[in-house]
């Protein structure tokens, strides 16, 4: 065990989360032959396999969970000593490592960048734009520092804070126009187009026209809220998006907007972080920043 190093740790938990010797290595910055011959080095420390391998996959032995979930704990605290020294300056500075979910990230970054970086001239802002599941497990391995989503969460190690809260609207075809905007019950009846399973943003939706455990009409699942409103532009059916995307996502498309009766609709965006990470007052200062630029949005 003595001989066990924090860069074969850091190595081999690169290794149990792509479960694959050249994602790893590309993603630790290292060749593959190198990455394997830590692997083997680290297992011959612990004198036990930590990895079973088989033909072109690889799984973890009982012992390997076990020293996954160790060495998870390790290198969060070895972060999180560097967060500390940062946390103690008067300004954040360094690498500062936020998560978005797609539904958010074109419309909102542009304002929320500049502003971050005119504010805190100081940090180097790494972006990684992913579903909420991933941001919410790439938060507990230390992967990120914070991550802007829709709220509630409800993960008891994580600290939620409220942005703003925004409508989502209604799009249709351009020759709807002139038709009375349907409440949620007509909208039950409509072929509506969501995004594919694992975006929070299609639950809202369901959960708004009381759709949970029915399939809705229409037989599009995209991955973009791009592709919803050019396939209603082309007639398939309607959808709903997030006001801030309407303004980038309908001006090239056959499309009219209109906004749902009252209960109008809506998600509340927020940050959200460990509650243990030393940088969460720093996170507070910039969770404001989010805010501010979100305030400046256009109103539609």
């Amino acid at each position: 065990m003595n001989n066990v190093t924090l860069k074969q740790i850091r190595y081999f938990a690169a290794l149990a989360r792509h479960r694959h010797f050249g994602r790893a290595a590309a993603a630790s910055a290292i060749s593959q032959p190198a990455l394997s011959m830590q692997i083997k080095e680290l297992e011959d420390a612990l004198a036990t396999p930590l990895f079973e391998r088989g033909g072109r996959s690889i799984s973890l032995t009982g012992f390997g969970q076990t020293f996954a979930e160790r060495a998870r704990e390790i290198l969060l605290a070895v972060d999180e000593l560097g967060d500390l020294a940062r946390a103690s300056r008067d300004q954040l500075v360094g690498k500062l490592r936020i998560g978005v979910i797609p539904t958010i990230a074109p419309y909102l970054l542009p304002a929320f960048v500049a502003g971050l970086t005119d504010a805190l001239p100081g940090i180097d802002l790494r972006i990684r734009e992913t579903l909420t599941s991933r941001l919410i497990q790439e938060l507990a391995d230390g992967q990120l520092d914070a991550a802007i989503v829709a709220l509630p969460i409800s993960e008891p190690a994580l600290t939620e804070v409220a942005l703003f809260d925004e409508a989502f609207l209604l799009v249709r075809p351009a020759a709807d126009a002139a038709k009375p905007a349907p409440d949620r019950w007509a909208l039950r009846k409509m072929p509506l187009l969501l995004l594919e399973e694992g975006h929070c943003f299609r639950d809202q939706a369901l959960a708004f026209c009381n759709m949970h455990g029915a399939e809705p009409r229409a037989s599009l699942d995209a991955s973009s809220l791009s592709t919803l409103v050019q396939m209603t532009g082309a007639g398939i059916g309607v959808t709903l998006i997030p006001e801030m995307a309407v303004a980038v996502e309908t001006r090239s498309a056959a499309v009219s907007v209109v906004r749902l009766p009252s209960p109008e609709p809506s998600r509340t965006v927020g940050m959200i972080w460990r509650k243990t990470s030393p940088l969460a007052p720093r996170l507070q200062e910039v969770s404001d920043i989010v805010r501010t630029a979100a305030a400046r949005r256009p109103a539609i």
